[in-house]
């Protein structure tokens, strides 16, 4: 027996689930914020000099104890993987090889936590057999936490 065809234009188009004019849940004020940071970074494609003083000035900009930690991981980056590039990266600063992010610094009031965050993207050389930290919450940096964060980014580039 044949199938019946329904006659063309007689389809009912899908009905939304989503309610007209109702702002998404799935994303806070601060995460949409990042999302328009980054926009504009994309956007304005400002080269290496201009890139590193945006990031030097969102430092800038932070609360303390988030900007003198910000300040310090600048500085022991660029000494431990001087290949590595500056940029926003999510209104971040952000560390980049090869145009892409290696690691980035999250300050805490960013996203409202308790914490300032060191992280590192999946273009960094850390792996350590099945399981291996990506991110690591700061309060403050001790020189012996200085000391590890180099070897870190360090070993990221390798």
């Amino acid at each position: 027996m044949a199938e019946k065809k329904p006659a063309k234009g007689t389809q009912k188009s899908a009905k939304s689930t989503t309610a007209i004019g109702k702002a998404s849940k799935g994303f806070t004020d601060e995460e949409r914020a990042a999302m328009r940071e980054r926009a504009q970074e994309l956007k304005a494609g400002a080269g290496k000099a201009g890139e590193e003083s945006a990031v030097l000035a969102k430092i800038a900009v932070m609360q303390a104890p988030d900007r003198t930690m910000g300040e310090r991981l600048h500085a022991i980056i660029k000494a431990s993987a001087p290949e590595l590039s500056p940029k926003l990266w999510y209104g971040m600063p952000a560390y980049a090889k090869d145009g892409k992010v290696v690691c980035f610094f999250q300050d805490a009031r960013k996203f409202k936590t308790r914490y300032a965050t060191l992280g590192f993207s999946d273009k960094a050389a850390l792996d350590e057999g099945h399981m291996w930290p990506t991110a690591f919450a700061l309060k403050e940096l001790t020189a012996a936490d200085e000391a590890r964060i180099g070897a870190l980014v360090k070993k990221a580039v390798s």
